[in-house]
């Protein structure tokens, strides 16, 4: 694809009679149209010039307009065309309508079109965003794209090389391999255009049952600490500029505590807890994202139920935001809420309340002004910017105020290089995204993360060509590795692959039930046909753990019991034959019942009593 620059060269002739450089003067580009290099246009002055000058030129609309980030759906082909969405992402706006209508000029992606269309569509919006009044270009941001997981918190990696979760990085405990994903991840963003990353999760899983525990480096404040500052440094590098990938840490001050595990993305649950009076354990990996610098941070949804002077969510609560973040720790980086704290979602025949927990009787327009007056700069899935303008004309909120959220996001945009060239090489992108070299990185990280949790009488790895019975394996991968037979009976080994269970949560909002809420253990039939098998031929166990499993019966049982956090079957049976070893640690405990999932204090962790596998366990193969 083709892009046109407004580039204007200011030398004149007689700087080559006189036999000046032309280099004297820079190129530029003129986004605001006026015919002449403004401050803001201007690449050789600093950043704080840059801002200041852009600033003192936007209207207010404009200035609210940058302070939401939304959603939006994509066409297949990376075209703009207005058309009607469909599947999950059917009721996201479209990015054109957010840009001409709203003024905004961040945007967050989900389920994505192939490389090619990715990185058309994104050099579309940028074309569009420089034709506005000031030629604002736009900032892209995307939820993980390179992990296993599908569901709301993650895409699963198509074209992308595709890696462990953060639990499989934690699991290795090595902070050089994760700052080396996180490079390439970087070099795989920056090819299609993400220039922010609405992760690393720093948050710990001290509450086994939370759904999102696959996305931390587990409940050890230490261990995920070490895990952060490596993953934000791939990212951004020592110092954010043109070659980096803002990091949206998240979510401070910590989300793990979640009562029973429920998640506050419903009304369902709406406070999170400390029975251990644990709060300041949450910090601590947070404080290694501030020591790398990271470009912004994402408060959750719940309340920290009595920890502050009022039970208000995160967003909403100025000792979190204010006190805490901005004056403790001298944070001066953007904060951006999680998406939905302010307008519900209508979703068809659903209607997904915000999350304003604790100030559900506000109306929008109190909603807004609450956050900003917290110290948050910009309100994540949402785009409803005419309430920021109705505040300041209101006299409500100061322009001044304004003027501080814009500056930080301003800040950002200059840093990255956005300003001077916002566009991608769409051939080149299609050369670097999924990358042999990037691929192969991915798939041995996956055996490395596998942790071998039992191995009775040395079973694995084992050797030769056995016949093999599998089950929730593709049976022409298995091939590859034994002789597949179609019973346990006529099996020397049975190799089976699990995954940590869960129940979903009686509503009507189909979003909530997707979330893997609820119990650890398997149940009726299903855990009597594990058992089963179990029972009928000597069988080797592989669980996928996103969150603790409780498994006794099944560990007692199987003959070798393995691990993974986002593995493939080739990953998984290269480790059973010992074509690769397995290196992890467990990044959390395994509870060895139900009742001492139930009586362990959700912001505590490994705090369950007599675990079946204790955090930091795993077996290796003898030499």
């Amino acid at each position: 694809m083709k892009v046109s620059f407004r580039y204007t060269l200011l030398a004149i002739p007689l700087a080559a009679v006189l036999g000046l450089s032309f280099a004297t003067r820079p190129t530029y580009r003129d986004l605001n149209k006026n015919g002449k290099m403004d401050v803001y246009e201007d690449t050789s002055k600093p950043v704080a010039a840059r801002v200041n000058d852009l600033l003192s030129q936007m209207t207010l609309e404009e200035k609210a307009g940058m302070m939401f980030i939304n959603g939006v759906r994509l066409n297949d082909d990376g075209s703009l065309e207005e058309r009607p969405g469909t599947g999950m992402f059917a009721f996201a706006p479209t990015a054109p309508s957010l840009i001409r209508d709203k003024k905004m000029n961040h945007l967050n992606i989900w389920a994505a079109p192939g490389t090619k269309a990715l990185a058309t569509w994104y050099n579309n919006i940028q074309k569009m965003a420089e034709e506005s009044r000031l030629g604002i270009p736009i900032t892209l941001a995307s939820d993980p794209r390179h992990y296993f997981s599908n569901n709301i918190f993650a895409m699963s990696a198509e074209t992308f090389s595709q890696w462990p979760e953060q639990l499989g990085f934690a699991a290795i405990g090595d902070e050089a391999l994760t700052r080396k994903f996180a490079d390439i991840a970087r070099q795989e963003y920056l090819a299609v255009g993400i220039r922010e990353a609405l992760h690393p999760m720093a948050d710990l899983a001290t509450e086994p049952r939370w759904p999102r525990v696959s996305g931390t480096f587990g409940e050890d404040a230490n261990l995920s600490a070490k895990m952060i500052k490596a993953y934000v440094l791939g990212f951004q590098g020592a110092t954010l500029d043109k070659n980096g990938v803002a990091c949206m840490t998240k979510h401070f001050s910590g989300g793990g505590p979640q009562k029973e595990g429920l998640d506050p993305h419903f009304e369902f649950q709406k406070g999170q807890v400390y029975p251990g009076n644990n709060f300041n354990y949450h910090l601590i990996p947070f404080e290694a994202a501030f020591a790398a610098k990271t470009a912004a941070i994402m408060p959750y949804y719940g309340v920290p139920t009595d920890q502050t002077s009022e039970n208000v969510a995160f967003s909403f609560n100025k000792d979190i935001i204010t006190k805490l973040l901005r004056e403790k720790y001298k944070y001066d980086g953007v904060v951006c809420t999680d998406w939905g704290l302010i307008t519900d979602a209508k979703m068809g025949n659903v209607v997904w309340p915000a999350r304003a927990w604790g100030v559900e009787n506000l109306s929008e327009k109190e909603r807004v002004l609450k956050v900003i007056n917290a110290g948050v700069d910009q309100f994540g899935g949402e785009s409803v910017p005419e309430h920021v303008v109705a505040l300041v004309k209101d006299g409500q909120l100061s322009e001044k105020r304004v003027d501080e959220s814009v500056r930080r996001l301003l800040r950002q945009k200059f840093e990255l290089g956005l300003f001077d060239n916002p566009y991608v090489d769409v051939d080149k992108a299609t050369q670097i995204v999924g990358k042999e070299e990037f691929k192969k990185a991915g798939e041995v990280a996956q055996r490395r993360a596998i942790t071998l949790l039992k191995n009775d009488a040395k079973t694995l790895p084992l050797s030769g060509k056995k016949k093999i019975f599998v089950q929730n394996i593709d049976k022409a991968v298995a091939a590859q590795y034994g002789e597949v037979v179609d019973t346990p009976e006529a099996a020397e080994l049975a190799i089976i692959r699990l995954k940590t269970p869960w129940v979903p949560v009686e509503t009507e909002n189909f979003m909530a039930k997707m979330f893997h809420h609820g119990d650890l253990d398997f149940k009726g039939k299903e855990k009597e046909d594990i058992l089963k098998l179990l029972n009928t031929v000597p069988t080797i166990v592989d669980i996928y753990l996103d969150r603790p499993a409780v498994i006794p019966e099944i560990s007692a049982k199987a003959k070798a019991l393995v691990a993974n956090y986002g593995a493939s079957d080739a990953a998984v049976l290269d480790v059973i034959f010992g074509k690769a070893k397995p290196e992890g640690k467990l990044p959390f405990e395994l509870p060895s019942s139900m009742e001492a999932v139930r009586n362990q204090k959700e912001d505590v962790p490994y705090d369950s009593k007599d675990p079946l596998y204790k955090f930091g366990f795993g077996l290796s193969y003898s030499k």
